[in-house]
C-alpha cells in the first residue's frame, strides 16, 4: 500500500466544504483505505497560484446554475486528501466520490457544490 492523493477543486462555503469532507470520509471508510491527512487550500502547494485562478469556472458555474441566488461565502478551494491504499482502491474511491458529488440523472440538475476533479 502506498500514499495516494485525491484532489478536488470546489466552489464552497464552510458548510459545503464540510459536506464534501464527510462524503469523502464515508466513501473511504467503506473501502480498504485510510485517510492520513487532508488540507483545504486557497493556493496551490508549491506554486503559490491562487485556487481562484485555477477554479474560476466553478464560480461561473454557480452563477449560471443559481441565477437568483447570492454566492454568499463560497470561494474556490482545493481539497487534498492523502490516502493509504492501492491504486485500484484510489480509483474506485475517486469514481464513487465524483458520482456522489453530483449524481447523474435523466433530468437537468445542479450540483450542490460545484466541483472539478484534479
Amino acid at each position: 500500500m502506498r500514499t495516494r492523493d485525491l484532489k478536488f477543486g470546489l466552489y464552497a462555503d464552510e458548510q459545503g466544504l464540510a459536506w464534501v469532507r464527510q462524503l469523502v470520509e464515508d466513501v473511504v471508510g467503506s473501502r480498504s483505505a485510510r485517510i492520513i491527512s487532508e488540507t483545504a487550500a486557497h493556493t496551490l502547494p508549491g506554486s503559490g497560484l491562487a485556487t481562484a485562478d485555477v477554479y474560476d469556472l466553478l464560480a461561473e458555474q454557480w452563477a449560471v446554475e443559481h441565477p437568483a441566488q447570492s454566492s454568499g461565502a463560497r470561494q474556490p478551494i482545493e481539497l487534498r486528501v492523502h490516502l493509504v491504499c492501492s491504486l485500484r482502491t484510489r480509483r474506485a474511491i475517486r469514481k464513487e466520490v465524483i458520482k456522489a458529488l453530483c449524481p447523474e440523472g435523466t433530468a437537468p440538475h445542479t450540483c450542490r457544490v460545484p466541483w472539478m476533479a484534479a
